[in-house]
């Protein structure tokens, strides 16, 4: 059996991955989805990018065994780093629709013109925190601007994930991830599919989505022990 982590997207909570979790825990696979810090009933005061990449690698190191990492949109960037700095425990890194950043590239360098101007429209508040847009669901919180802001550090060790996945979604317009997608596709390295449905794919494909991380070359039917700790 193996071992998810899964990382939601902007504004969303581990709730987002509710359908996902349920389906890999009825086959009998263990499954954290991450709440990250700013994004539940808590205070996000000092919360960014680095912040959310440190909890998802003490998820990584909190079990005996390698993870999948599972990131949704934002959540890209937060397991790009995370896998960076514990390759050794990941078995295979999944990206919905998500941003695969390189060295020093952050989510506002990575994004639209679109949605750089709906992060400038929510921080309108206080300057901190990003207010969700109106048509996601009432279940979603503000989002800690310095996590799309803060450009991530990076070694590189991240590729030596034995498996990588990327699933696009083409049932959206104003996509960021249409090019990446048609990049990674023709790369030898990484699995890429393609689902039309619109870009919230955990939550409207999750069949879709669970097939994916049970098929095989990505590596997620077994998950072999992490290595010890130096």
């Amino acid at each position: 059996m193996a071992r998810f982590v899964l990382v939601p997207s902007g504004w969303h909570g581990g709730w987002a991955f509710d359908a996902v979790s349920k389906a890999l825990s009825s086959e009998g696979h263990e499954v954290q989805a991450l709440t990250l810090s700013g994004l539940g009933d808590e205070a996000s005061t000092g919360v960014n990018l680095e912040r959310h990449i440190d909890e998802v690698v003490r998820a990584i190191r909190a079990g005996d065994t390698s993870v999948v990492l599972v990131g949704h949109s934002y959540g890209g960037m937060v397991i790009t780093g995370a896998a960076d700095k514990e390759p050794s425990r990941v078995a295979a890194i999944v990206y919905l629709d998500a941003y695969v950043p390189e060295n020093g590239e952050s989510l506002w360098s990575l994004t639209t013109q679109k949605y750089r101007e709906r992060f400038i429209a929510g921080v309108a508040a206080d300057g901190l925190n990003c207010a969700p847009p109106g048509h996601l669901d009432s279940r979603c919180r503000p989002h800690p601007i310095a996590t799309f802001l803060q450009a991530i550090k990076l070694t590189g060790n991240w590729r030596k994930v034995p498996s990588k996945a990327f699933v696009a979604a083409f049932g959206w317009q104003d996509s960021p991830f249409v090019e990446l997608y048609e990049r990674l596709r023709r790369d030898p390295e990484w699995v890429t599919h393609r689902l039309d449905c619109a870009h919230d794919i955990p939550r409207l494909a999750p069949e879709a989505v669970v097939e994916i991380l049970l098929s095989r070359p990505l590596g997620a039917v077994t998950a072999p022990e992490a290595p010890e700790a130096s």
